[in-house]
């Protein structure tokens, strides 16, 4: 608005901030920096996760899910990730609102400042872990196994890039079918292998297939990745839930890939918390299930 009416930017903010605006009898001006809270926002549906703003420092928000980000979501931020004091600010909404809490979704409800602020604030809610961490964990697991062989096709286009030296030859690389080369075709399959392949261009299949059949490992990472996505797309209930993670927990066990092993372990610490997305999908109460520690569970005949 100032350079469209050729005012000085910062002075018109100035002035809307301590003259036209009603910042200055805003009740939480003098917390604002610190921390800030929304009672009314509250509903039975909320996210907590940790977001930085400005300069690196670290906040933590509270927001409610039906507002889906638009007016009305936030309910709480805090300056800082520590629970004592997350805890300290959450415990001014009254209880009576914290109480018809019924889910607390987060990125990590492993982690124990996230778990301790929910069951602190939040008694009656369950806790979730937020489906899109799980998925992220494993499509991170598949650049993993892409990065291993970029770093090692690295390491061999300089061994013969020093060999050509030596000999007083030009180095002239593989280029594959599509113009790249190993090393590029590693290098630029990274955003595909984050993407499903119903979304792929027809550049990204191609350069796909010619991943795919020179590093068949990369091929089955990503079928892992995009196998557990299908999971949380899929199905409708708990118990069908379970039984598919379990058929895939025993996939991993016998690939072989270490980033899914790893994968694999935080899934089986904290399955009930993931399992509890499927809530809202399902009447049936979540029965005594317990995840199995090899693939001679697939079975299931407690289910």
């Amino acid at each position: 608005m100032g350079k469209y009416f050729h005012l000085d930017g910062k002075q018109l903010q100035e002035h809307y901030k301590n003259h036209i605006s009603d910042y200055k009898d805003w009740d939480q001006r003098e917390h604002a920096a610190e921390w800030l809270l929304y009672p009314d926002n509250a509903g039975p549906y909320l996210s907590i996760d940790e977001t930085s703003l400005s300069n690196g420092e670290l906040y933590t928000i509270v927001i409610n899910k039906a507002a889906k980000g638009r007016k009305g979501s936030l309910l709480a931020m805090v300056k800082g990730t520590q629970a004592a004091l997350v805890i300290e600010i959450l415990r001014k909404i009254p209880k009576r609102i914290r109480s018809k809490v019924r889910e607390v979704t987060a990125a990590n409800m492993g982690s124990p400042p996230r778990g301790m602020i929910v069951s602190r604030c939040f008694p009656k809610a369950s806790k979730v872990i937020d489906r899109f961490h799980v998925q992220k964990l494993a499509y991170d697991a598949v650049q993993q196994v892409r990065s291993k062989y970029r770093w090692e096709i690295s390491n061999q286009e300089n061994q013969a890039l020093e060999a050509a030296k030596q000999a007083g030859v030009a180095y002239e690389p593989e280029i594959l079918a599509n113009g790249d080369t190993l090393k590029q075709l590693l290098v630029r399959s990274r955003y595909l292998l984050f993407k499903h392949r119903d979304k792929w261009t027809a550049s990204q299949i191609q350069r796909s297939r010619l991943l795919f059949e020179r590093y068949p490992l990369i091929n089955q990472a990503y079928e892992l990745a995009t196998g557990l996505g299908a999971i949380f797309r899929t199905c409708k209930s708990k118990e069908q839930a379970f039984k598919k993670l379990v058929l895939w927990y025993n996939l991993v066990d016998d690939c072989g890939l270490d980033p899914f092993k790893t994968v694999a372990k935080s899934i089986q610490a904290h399955y009930l918390n993931i399992l509890y997305f499927f809530n809202n999908r399902s009447i049936m109460p979540l029965p005594n299930l317990s995840m199995p520690k090899s693939k001679h569970f697939v079975h299931l005949r407690e289910v």
